[in-house]
């Protein structure tokens, strides 16, 4: 019996099986790419100002402004900065630094003393009208600034007190900023109640709960009130503008507005190199207590 050899199959070459699982790491890979050369670049355009200011403050006036476009300069010099040291008007620059140290401190306290005791009634303390009082302290908020600005003026003016900072921060021993006084009742809300409790159990009345209990607990938000409270007073321009008229009293806002005249020609070098100066303690402020306004803000500072 003859028996037939059966073909040999042939197997075809082997074909690599799809992975998505490569195709999306690539796309994920080039996704990321994308976004964070978009970051740099965004990031350039964000800091291109500042980093224009801090080059501009070591050039000659004649490279500042006009068809010098430049970024850098070959007239490498310090002498924006001796300049802006000798100070202007007869005033130094030490005592410009001095009089805003005055206002941004003098804002810090008077914020914290009067916002948190404020926070503190609309949060623990039932009392008639207390939603309706809160409900109009929030609605100042919605009150622009310039609206109040001469009415406030007036009054000043006749009680004596224009050319002095009783102006610029007796506001902030009023509580008068609602957005500190919000943040801290919210802060509060999110504290347990049972601790008040526990304290009137044991005889302690609100002075007591309010120093031993609420305000370490409030470390966070009494933060990032005197941070935000430090910066914006340290860079306000208006409030001394409308209420200072000694070049002596001025804060370095004011002071900055010296070095450009109308009618001279305005040392433009030397007031840069005082905005950079006068840049450098918020900076180095924010980046020292930056945490703490995330901490402060962004998680606990909000809840409800």
């Amino acid at each position: 019996m003859t028996t037939m050899a059966t073909p040999t199959q042939s197997t075809p070459d082997t074909v690599p099986a799809y992975n998505p699982k490569s195709e999306s790491t690539g796309a994920k890979r080039a996704k990321s790419v994308v976004f964070h050369a978009a970051a740099l670049i965004l990031t350039a355009i964000v800091l291109y100002p500042g980093l224009w200011m801090i080059a501009s403050s070591f050039k000659p006036n004649s490279e500042i402004g006009g068809q010098n476009t430049s970024l850098w300069s070959n007239n490498f010099s310090f002498d924006n900065f001796v300049t802006a040291m000798d100070g202007i008007g007869g005033v130094s620059t030490l005592q410009f630094f001095t009089n805003s140290l005055i206002l941004a401190l003098g804002a810090v306290v008077g914020t914290i003393l009067s916002a948190s005791v404020s926070a503190y009634a609309f949060a623990r303390i039932n009392f008639p009208g207390r939603s309706i009082f809160f409900g109009m302290m929030i609605a100042t908020l919605l009150l622009p600034f310039h609206v109040v600005i001469i009415p406030q003026y007036i009054v000043f003016q006749q009680l004596g007190l224009v050319d002095t900072y009783v102006p610029l921060l007796i506001g902030k021993f009023l509580a008068a900023d609602a957005f500190f006084v919000f943040l801290m009742v919210q802060f509060m809300r999110g504290l347990p109640t049972e601790l008040d409790e526990a304290a009137r159990i044991d005889g302690a009345g609100h002075a007591r709960i309010f120093f031993s209990i609420m305000l370490p607990l409030m470390k966070p938000a009494l933060i990032s009130t005197s941070i935000f409270s430090f910066i914006w007073s340290w860079n306000d321009f208006l409030g001394p503008l409308l209420y200072l008229n000694t070049p002596d009293k001025y804060p370095l806002p004011l002071a900055l507005r010296l070095f450009v005249d109308q009618t001279q020609s305005s040392d433009y070098g030397a007031m840069i190199a005082m905005s950079v100066l006068a840049l450098l303690p918020v900076l180095i402020f924010f980046l020292i207590f930056q945490r703490y306004i995330v901490e402060g803000v962004s998680t606990q500072g909000l809840k409800g």
